[in-house]
């Protein structure tokens, strides 16, 4: 058998087109307990052995000598002088050929769920994993949980395993094997006709269907197919910790459309309040002492309740850690502290707590 080395040598023309990654022809010549070798017309001798052996045993166990059978290149020169051949490789190259056709033609496929993380839903497509992202999932389909739950969320995604979900291939990367699809671009054209219907500044009625850590899905009373969502943000001007501490589900809504975009809709409630932000400097003042109770802490220091929709914050800096500053302050009391800047624009007050001499 001649090895690629001396091809080179002696017929350097017949090899200047060999690439890594690319289909050839290879005539099966015999196999061993180590490899399979076969030949590769006017160019060389190509062997396959390994975890590759291994993977194409069924489809080496079928060959006879002299058969021809597509291989991909997967070194063009081993320590030994052979090329290095894949068969699997064929049958999964052919799989991202289909899908990419399927993806550029913007058409929609079927798969069947079969696993699930935290992060979303898994299935084949062909002989690939594709994966479906939680945020992916159509409106109908999201777990509305109304808290971080994550035991909750994967009850509820548990529930697809086994079911054919319609979606579409939104990313798609042999290199790095990447295959993600989406369930949300999948909409309805009627669905996308009525949508068009309405635009920014809006106003609908609609009625909670479901709740999540980041806001609310509302369903339009008009149009029942179409459902918007009010983040947690547009609920209210104070800081909540769920949208269930301001609605409900099944509860009726007047909600203002704040932004079209990709056939979603975004709803605001907090339009209809009353900003208590807008005259907060006739109400206070740099360097005005103020009572307030302790809301939250977090990482850079911690929220102070001043009314029911004002919060002002107390850095960390100001006690020197974490630790410094629950020692000093508690959760749910109230302690006195000095304005020390305010900046209605930013709706920020940033205070100082008053020590006791």
């Amino acid at each position: 058998m001649e090895t690629l080395s001396q091809i080179i040598k002696t017929k350097p023309d017949l090899i200047s087109s060999l690439k890594k990654g690319e289909i050839i022809e290879a005539r099966f010549i015999e196999k061993n307990l180590r490899a399979a070798f076969f030949e590769i017309p006017k160019i060389s001798t190509g062997i396959i052995y390994g975890k590759e052996l291994l993977n194409a045993k069924n489809i080496i166990k079928s060959l006879k000598q002299g058969d021809v059978i597509n291989a991909k290149i997967v070194n063009t020169e081993n320590d030994e002088g052979y090329i290095e051949l894949s068969l699997t490789e064929i049958d999964k190259q052919k799989s991202w050929l289909a899908l990419k056709e399927i993806q550029e033609k913007d058409e929609s496929i079927k798969i069947k769920i079969t696993s699930i993380n935290k992060g979303g839903l898994m299935g084949p497509l062909y002989d690939l994993n594709a994966f479906l992202p939680l945020s992916q999932l159509s409106t109908e389909h999201y777990p509305k949980i109304s808290d971080q739950n994550q035991e909750k969320i994967l009850e509820e995604l548990n529930k697809f395993i086994g079911q054919e979900l319609e979606v579409k291939i939104i990313n798609l990367n042999p290199k790095t094997n990447k295959l993600i699809v989406s369930e949300k671009e999948i909409l309805n054209k009627d669905i996308k006709e009525l949508i068009q219907q309405y635009k920014v500044g809006d106003i609908t009625v609609g009625i909670v269907s479901g709740l999540a850590n980041f806001g609310a899905f509302i369903r339009f009373a008009d149009n029942p197919e179409i459902e918007g969502l009010i983040h947690i943000s547009e609920l209210s001007h104070g800081l909540i910790d769920s949208p269930k501490d301001i609605i409900s589900v099944g509860d009726t809504v007047k909600a203002k459309i704040v932004d079209i975009k990709n056939n979603k809709i975004s709803l605001s409630l907090k339009v209809f309040q009353a900003d208590p932000w807008k005259d907060i400097e006739q109400q206070y003042k740099t360097g005005d002492k103020v009572k307030g109770e302790i809301y939250k802490f977090n990482p850079f220091g911690a929220f102070i309740k001043l009314s029911k929709e004002i919060i002002g914050l107390i850095h960390i800096s100001e006690f020197g850690g974490p630790e410094e500053m629950r020692s000093q302050i508690e959760l749910g009391k109230n302690y006195d502290f000095v304005i020390d800047s305010l900046k209605a624009e930013e709706k920020r007050i940033i205070l100082k707590l008053v020590k006791n001499a």
